[in-house]
């Protein structure tokens, strides 16, 4: 039954920790171990009970949602991660583009050092993500 636990478990695994979220977990992994046992009962075998009983369950996405409407915190806290993955990914992009112009720069055009002008446009990305990252925490 620790598979039925993780499979619950994974589909909630976005959703900010709450009591509510845990006994929604157990209840749900109670159900579905009752319904493994009924299909045993019938003759299946228990891996075939536990795909079944898994796959007739199917996603949770309402039972999430309303967690979601309940708890608004962990929306934000998406938000403030999301945020952070793209300054994180802004700055690093940068980087790889301006190393790139620097290497062009200096393999095809050695005496005359251009690469300084496209750096400042490929750093307003970063700018903009600290301002975008910055501004979710505030909210």
């Amino acid at each position: 039954m620790n598979r039925i636990r993780a499979h619950v478990e994974s589909l909630f695994r976005d959703i900010h920790h709450s009591e509510e979220k845990e006994i929604l977990i157990e209840e749900i992994t109670e159900n579905l171990t009752e319904k493994v046992h009924d299909l045993v009962q019938t003759g299946k075998s228990r891996e075939d009970a536990v795909n079944k009983a898994i796959v007739e369950f199917g996603d949770a996405e309402e039972l999430k949602e309303d967690l979601r409407m309940k708890h608004p915190e962990s929306k934000e806290t998406t938000r403030k991660h999301r945020a952070k993955l793209n300054l994180y990914f802004s700055l690093w992009g940068s980087a790889l583009i301006i190393l790139l112009f620097i290497f062009i720069n200096f393999y095809y055009t050695p005496n005359t050092i251009w690469f300084i002008f496209p750096t400042f446009a490929i750093l307003w990305w970063p700018l903009a993500m600290t301002f975008v990252y910055k501004r979710t925490g505030e909210e």
